[in-house]
Parts: structure tokens; sequence; C-alpha cells
């Protein structure tokens, strides 16, 4: 860019300056614009963020899987022979299971809203 001291040696160079000036300014002002721009930015992150949880979701559910099934391995081949019968008989019928799971949460879940209610059992 031409000093500013110095001015322009004819129109034609005069011309070139105020082209160049206005494409910096126009450069400038698109800066100023995106950064202005709060609810662009705000939805740029949000959108980078939902990406980064559906990552870790990802992560998270493959490790609860492996755990599970480490779990298992565990539970079927090692305790107790009763245990042991039990835990096999619940895989192969989990049905009961999972009623004999559902009462057990119902029965804890009136007793915390009775003491929350009444302070006591």
């Amino acid at each position: 860019m031409t000093d500013a001291t110095s001015g322009a040696k004819g129109p034609d160079e005069l011309r070139r300056q105020i082209e160049r000036t206005r494409s910096e300014l126009g450069n400038t002002v698109e800066e100023l614009a995106g950064k202005a721009d709060v609810k662009g930015r705000a939805r740029a992150r949000a959108a980078d963020l939902r990406d980064k949880a559906g990552a870790m979701t990802v992560q998270l559910r493959s490790s609860a899987v492996q755990a599970g099934h480490t779990v298992q391995d565990k539970a079927t081949h090692t305790g107790p022979r009763p245990v042991r019968n039990a835990v096999q008989a619940g895989l192969r019928h989990p049905r009961p299971v999972l009623v004999v799971g559902a009462a057990a949460g119902a029965v804890v879940a009136v007793g915390v809203l009775r003491r929350r209610r009444y302070g006591h059992w």
C-alpha cells in the first residue's frame, strides 16, 4: 500500500489505492460481522458439542457392553455352584428375573415415597 504521507502520482494510482482500501475495508467488515454473529457462532458451537456428545455416547455404550460381557462371563464361570446355577437359569429365562426386579423396584419406590411423605415407614 502507498504511504499515507506520499500522495498518489496520478489519477490511475489514486483509483488503485481507493480499490485496495475498499477491498481491505470489505474484508474487515466481513470479519467483524462474523464475530458479531452470535447466533451463528452459537449454532456452530452447539453442533460441535452434539457431535462430541454423540461420539462419547457410542464409546460409553461400547464400554458398557464390554463390561456386561465381562460380568456375565465371570458370573457364569465363577462363584458357588448354586449362584452359578441361578445366574445361568436367569440368562436362559430372563422374563421372570425382569418381573422380580421390577417388583423389587416398585417396593423400593413405594418405601421412598412413604418416607418422603410421612418422614418414616
